[in-house]
């Protein structure tokens, strides 16, 4: 197994991306920590997990918040011995398909404001611990819109491009202490957009403004891709494994593309 006792906290883990993570994760020896602030649909993932035979201990936690973070990082060290990796999986509703001379200042900052304290916090509370082992991995999520023009995802354009440039960072700052850090950039996984309350509600406001339907939408993104087709949740939970792994030891600061194309690099 590629993460045998590894101890693993994802941050967002009542999502369908922190879902799919962690029950790849837990197949391939990890112990997660699953953390969100719904108990209850983290309570779903947990049932759904455990009848795949998996085991998974979950918390409610407000990865928005310094001192929510700091408790359940410190629990999960004073039970488990060690934080080895960290994905931050978070995500908000927020305005899509407004173009500039709609959009309000609010409106453009939440995602920014969002994405990015997350990602700080979390980053930083883990980054404490891995330290004293000299070792760890960090994950982030982002989406090909930190690269691409619009109209109308300007503040999650700019979202996108600071954890991008984050994971960068920290890369390059945590690097001699043994800390990888890398970031998945993934186009839309039709499976998060038909289930995932937070994709589903954004990308139907694009879709809305087009005059088309979400299924129309997501059939055109895929055409529009290389691969002609989207990335699924096993696309980027398998991502996540291998980033995750020894066999991904010589790997940090790289932005993992899996947009199928959409964007090169």
């Amino acid at each position: 197994m590629l993460l045998s006792d590894k101890n693993v906290i994802i941050y967002g883990g009542s999502g369908a991306i922190g879902g799919a993570v962690a029950q790849a994760f837990i197949h391939e020896g990890a112990k997660v920590f699953l953390v969100g602030r719904t108990l209850a649909k983290l309570e779903r993932i947990a049932e759904e997990i455990t009848a795949a035979k998996g085991k998974v201990e979950i918390a409610q936690v407000d990865a928005l918040d310094v001192q929510s973070v700091e408790q359940h990082a410190n629990a999960v060290v004073e039970k488990g011995g060690s934080i080895d990796i960290a994905l931050n999986a978070v995500g908000v509703t927020h305005i899509q398909g407004t173009p500039l001379a709609e959009l309000s200042l609010e409106d453009y900052e939440y995602p920014v404001q969002v994405y990015t304290r997350t990602n700080f916090i979390t980053s930083k509370v883990v980054a404490r611990h891995m330290v004293k082992k000299q070792s760890g991995v960090i994950l982030m999520l982002s989406t090909p819109a930190s690269q691409m023009p619009g109209p109308g995802f300007m503040g999650h354009s700019v979202a996108c491009a600071g954890v991008e440039a984050m994971s960068r960072h920290l890369a390059g700052e945590l690097g001699a202490s043994g800390i990888r850090v890398n970031c998945i950039r993934s186009h839309m996984i039709p499976e998060a957009a038909r289930q995932g309350s937070h994709s589903r509600v954004c990308f139907g406001q694009v879709a809305e403004r087009a005059g088309i339907t979400l299924e129309e939408m997501l059939t055109g993104a895929a055409g529009g891709t290389l691969l002609k087709r989207l990335p699924t949740l096993a696309d980027v939970a398998n991502t996540a494994v291998y980033l995750a792994s020894d066999y991904a030891n010589a790997m940090t600061g790289t932005i993992a593309n899996l947009t199928c194309g959409v964007t090169l690099d």
